[in-house]
């Protein structure tokens, strides 16, 4: 693994956690009603930033492996769902509509964790914590669009 690699993995890593910060909770999150099990506010940037640096090295291992291309395809996949997913629910604010992206997300995060595991053992290990999380994201999802059925998205305005 080069230290570049893993740069630019990270650089796309940072560029899907970016969207964190343009499209905060805010007010409107806090009004949610929510699972009793939902993490404390400040676990998502930690575990965040350690899944972000977990596929990153993940990613930098696999790329130089020979016949990696399906795990680069997934690995591609994930970070997209991933930046895609946080603009739908926190930005739109539709809870339901944010539920097919998650479960692209989910799946693209399995299939990179397995074809990781089929080139690399360490960047299988780097992405099982990934899943682990993006499982109980997808649940959190879940039970906030269900507690809160009458939750209205946002529309945006026309240009």
């Amino acid at each position: 693994m080069t230290i570049w690699l893993f740069l630019i993995f990270l650089a796309a890593c940072l560029g899907a956690g970016a969207t964190g910060a343009m499209f905060p909770t805010g007010d409107w999150y806090k009004q949610l009603k929510k699972p009793d099990w939902v993490p404390p506010n400040w676990v998502f940037p930690v575990v965040w930033t350690s899944i972000y640096v977990l596929i990153s090295f993940a990613g930098a291992r696999v790329a130089q492996a020979p016949d990696n291309a399906l795990a680069m395809a997934f690995w591609a996949a994930q970070i997209a769902f991933n930046t895609l997913w946080t603009p739908i629910f926190f930005g739109l604010r539709r809870l339901k509509g944010a539920l097919p992206v998650m479960a692209c997300l989910w799946v693209s995060v399995l299939g990179a964790t397995v074809t990781s595991f089929q080139i690399d053992i360490w960047a299988g290990l780097a992405f099982t914590p990934y899943l682990v999380w993006v499982t109980i994201a997808a649940a959190l999802n879940l039970s906030v669009a269900r507690l809160n059925p009458d939750q209205k998205p946002l529309v945006p305005s026309s240009l």
